[in-house]
């Protein structure tokens, strides 16, 4: 199976969860430990763009993908944050919902998070992402007919 984020090719060993309509992986250059991304199968570039399926099918990943990651991070929080449009922010044409784990005083202030989405980041290697990958797909397939 070939799936893009975008323009780019994205590895299958990069991609933790799947549905009909939605993917999840992991984050190049993630802010915070667990930064994932989940993503409409069909690549459109803005919201408005998403059927009514596959935006409901977005969330309810968001959802379940959250609560997964937030206990594996061992977070208390989570910032779910899309970049809606070039003047949004948003870099990737894609549909994407940026969901990252947060701690307490994980940044002094707290709304510096969507600053830090902004800045340019070093790339982790393959090898990082397809560990990080191999440790949460698990997850999804021990707790696949949980509701979060």
């Amino acid at each position: 199976m070939t799936t893009y984020f975008g323009p780019w090719l994205i590895r299958q060993s990069e991609i933790f969860f799947t549905t009909e309509l939605s993917f999840a992986l992991v984050n190049t250059k993630p802010v915070l430990p667990g930064h994932v991304l989940v993503c409409s199968k069909r690549i459109v570039p803005r919201v408005k763009d998403l059927t009514k399926e596959e935006f409901t099918d977005l969330w309810l990943s968001a959802q379940r993908i959250s609560a997964v990651v937030e206990k594996h991070f061992n977070g208390d929080g989570i910032t779910f944050a899309i970049q809606d449009g070039k003047n949004a922010g948003q870099t990737v044409p894609h549909v994407h919902i940026h969901i990252i784990p947060r701690k307490k005083l994980d940044f002094e202030d707290n709304d510096q998070i969507y600053k830090e989405i902004e800045k340019e980041r070093e790339a982790r290697s393959y090898e990082e992402m397809e560990k990080e990958s191999n440790e949460l797909r698990p997850l999804f397939e021990e707790n696949n007919n949980k509701t979060f």
